[in-house]
């Protein structure tokens, strides 16, 4: 079955995020908040074991290598449903995609409280790794609604107050299990499970939510897009993921995004049980400073994303790349000092450091995703997420053994961050495309994205 191609008309979208924050009456701005907070959600349920994982461990008598590998099985999954969620934005629109993803992700969630054994534990916490392919989602959802101009701002903030959902967790859910625990009298498997089933009926609600209250486009929904539309269609939309697959920068991203949020994502799955057994502290201690590495989100990658755009605006698209060269690079230096520290609040310092410069980063890539190729932001989009969570997996790896030699291993993760950070600099863009969009950019007329792929 072919499908026809979306035509849209690019002065639509939104060129303004802050100065139209709150008018919830135009479908950019609904789309943004309701993509953001959907993410947030997802994250938050994504992770939500994590912070509790010494109790899990404890109860389930895991060993290190089996805490390893439920770190592994949830960022594993993720990977090929990134890559379908990003074919099928392109296909029926990032409304309908959320919507689905948000009530089939939300069973898992809610039934990981079944799980009475390491192998049905591990199960679950694979399947629950699906709704990582919510962040291809909120990527592709605010590309079609912002102009070039903000766009970079627009991905970079949706997603990193998404990523909230991953600090907020580690801070929350410790609550809701002593809320149940300790206020409530219940056992402690009692406990974590009813934590779970609450993230995961919250899921289910946002994604009815999402349905009612967005639509994929400025100009309206797909579905209608595509019966109004008097264009033929040339191609499969199944033609267009391959031509994006055949472009070398969406697979140099690719790399670049998994040594960033690959790299986040461990540090989300690991710190809690890392400081709870090298510093000795509580449950509750260890997840605050656990949820502060994530709560960075609130404006770091916003500020990559932001920074992005002004590199753009100034110097093209070759900017926006240098820009995120420089960001990687300090990401890559301030993780091997972190590696190093043995004093706490030294640790601290070096930690919120790192994050500052791994979430910046991360806006920074997908301030130059939407430019590589318009005609299938979803495509790429999955594509270059997907490589965050192949980093995830591979580093992973590295802390299947005991937790004592985890420094060592936040140090070679460094190093090879830093080795990858030079492949951003062979990102090219023609150079008629690259001067087209930076007039783009300053005119903020939002006529078109930069490259189709050239």
């Amino acid at each position: 079955m072919e499908y026809k191609r979306v035509k849209m008309n690019h002065a639509n979208k939104a060129t303004v995020l802050w100065g139209d924050f709150f008018k919830l009456n135009k479908p950019q701005i609904r789309a943004f908040h309701m993509s953001w907070f959907a993410f947030f959600l997802c994250f938050f349920a994504w992770f939500g074991v994590a912070p509790l994982m010494a109790v899990i461990r404890d109860e389930l008598k895991l060993t290190p290598a089996q805490v390893g590998n439920t770190i592994i099985a949830s960022v594993s999954i993720t990977i090929a449903g990134r890559l379908f969620v990003g074919w099928l934005c392109d296909r029926i629109g990032p409304r309908l995609s959320y919507t689905g993803l948000l009530i089939l992700g939300s069973i898992p969630v809610m039934g990981i409280g079944l799980s009475q054994s390491y192998e049905s534990f591990l199960i679950f916490r694979l399947l629950i790794g699906v709704i990582g392919a919510s962040f291809v989602i909120t990527q592709s959802h605010t590309s079609l609604m912002f102009a070039p101009n903000v766009v970079g701002t627009a991905n970079a903030t949706s997603a990193g107050w998404g990523n909230l959902g991953g600090g907020a967790t580690n801070l929350i859910m410790p609550l809701v299990y002593g809320l149940f625990f300790t206020v409530l009298g219940l056992t402690s498997a009692t406990s974590w499970r009813l934590a779970m089933v609450c993230a995961g009926i919250l899921c289910l609600i946002t994604g009815l939510a999402y349905f009612k209250f967005t639509q994929d486009t400025p100009d309206g929904n797909f579905s209608d897009l595509r019966k109004n539309s008097k264009e033929s269609s040339s191609a499969k939309a199944s033609v267009a993921f391959i031509q994006v697959c055949k472009d070398f920068r969406v697979w140099i991203l690719f790399v670049v995004y998994g040594c960033c949020f690959g790299i986040e994502l461990t540090m989300l799955n690991v710190l809690s049980i890392y400081f709870q057994d090298k510093f000795e502290l509580t449950l509750l201690a260890a997840g605050a400073i656990a949820g502060s590495f994530g709560l960075m989100n609130l404006f770091a990658r916003t500020l990559g994303g932001a920074l992005g755009d002004k590199f753009g605006q100034k110097w093209g698209l070759q900017g926006r790349v240098s820009w995120l060269f420089v960001a990687l690079f300090l990401e890559a230096i301030a993780l091997m000092c972190f590696s190093q520290m043995q004093v706490f609040a030294v640790a601290i310092i070096a930690l919120l450091t790192f994050s500052l410069f791994v979430q910046m980063a991360e806006g920074a890539t997908f301030a130059v995703v939407p430019f590589i190729n318009r005609k299938a932001i979803g495509s790429v989009s999955g594509i270059v997420g997907a490589g965050g969570n192949v980093g995830a997996v591979l580093a992973g790896f590295m802390f299947k053994s005991d937790s004592s030699v985890w420094g060592e291993r936040f140090l070679y993760l460094g190093c090879c961050v830093l080795l990858c950070s030079a492949f951003t600099l062979s990102l090219r863009f023609a150079v008629a495309r690259d001067s087209e969009t930076s007039k783009t950019n300053q005119s903020k007329t939002g006529v078109a994205l930069a490259s189709d792929g050239s």
